[in-house]
């Protein structure tokens, strides 16, 4: 493997983790911010992109499509939340069950399996049109929502409510008791969490030119995955630093992805190999874990 093959792939990579970034930092939200495992994620991630393909190919711009993506995965995460909530459903059992009902909703949104839309303006399509490759065009969208959905989370977080709900992860006896209606803050965070995923579905949607029902699946895992390998680079670091480091996250996982399928594996041991690169990225923390305990012990001894 030579260095501009190295180069090529770490673009690609990088053109694809900036906008799996979004469905990363969802998945952030609901599982280091609110301190909940939701599976929503593999509903809402397909219906944000068939709301999306449904919405291109009858007119709308591809703009107002991406936006009704990211609504249906506020709604989604609405649900889930009641669920949780309200009707005191475990956030596990939650997650699964509006995960199971999304497919028929995303199935009768679609109307088809999937939803092509070669040939049909995209949110990529204006850079293309200035003679940008499809890869270059997928960074600089997939980088311009990341940063501005960061910005709006930054500056979310800091007001009033955004502290509420980080209040609610942390603690949420403390914060019952000074009076943070907790099931709220829950289902906001369930809502945001949600619609970032939707917002990645959709744009990748569009990236792929194809709309597929299936394709939430694995999503889970990719965000996890994602996420450990921001907190093992980086650690103990600001709310804001921490949020730049998933979409950093996003796109060290999708080039190790890259590298790994360079080396002739067939189509249909993809997915083991996938897994693999999954274990050994959420065991990462755990590795990095044990090798500074020793560093402890050994500084112990010298001593």
């Amino acid at each position: 493997m030579t260095i501009s093959s190295l180069g090529i792939i770490l673009q690609s990579a990088t053109s694809q983790g900036v906008v799996w970034a979004l469905l990363a930092i969802g998945v952030f939200l609901t599982y280091r911010i609110l301190d909940i495992a939701d599976l929503t994620a593999k509903g809402s991630f397909p219906l944000g992109g068939g709301i999306a393909a449904v919405a291109i190919t009858n007119g709308f711009s591809p703009w107002t499509a991406t936006l009704f993506g990211f609504g249906g995965g506020i709604l989604a995460g609405l649900v889930s939340g009641i669920l949780h909530t309200k009707l005191k459903i475990p956030a596990l059992l939650a997650g699964i069950i509006t995960m199971t009902g999304l497919y028929s909703v995303t199935s009768r949104v679609m109307n088809a399996p999937n939803i092509a839309l070669l040939g049909e303006e995209t949110v990529f399509s204006p850079l293309e049109k200035m003679g940008l490759s499809n890869i270059n065009a997928t960074i600089i969208v997939g980088a311009l929502f990341s940063l501005f959905v960061i910005f709006l989370l930054f500056l979310f977080f800091r007001t009033e409510l955004g502290l509420a709900i980080r209040s609610t992860g942390d603690n949420i006896e403390m914060s019952e008791a000074n009076g943070i209606n907790t099931d709220n803050m829950k289902m906001i965070g369930y809502m945001i969490s949600n619609g970032c995923i939707s917002l990645s579905g959709a744009l990748i949607a569009q990236n792929n030119s194809f709309a597929d029902l299936n394709s939430g699946v694995g999503t889970i895992v990719i965000g996890l995955a994602s996420i450990i390998i921001a907190e093992v680079i980086f650690r103990n670091k600001s709310l804001l630093f921490r949020l730049f480091t998933v979409v950093l996250g996003a796109i060290v996982y999708r080039f190790i992805l890259a590298i790994v399928f360079e080396f002739d594996v067939e189509p249909a041991d993809s997915k083991i190999a996938s897994a693999i690169v999954l274990v050994l990225c959420l065991s990462l923390g755990q590795f990095r874990g044990k090798l500074h305990s020793k560093k402890k012990i050994n500084g112990g001894v010298a001593k």
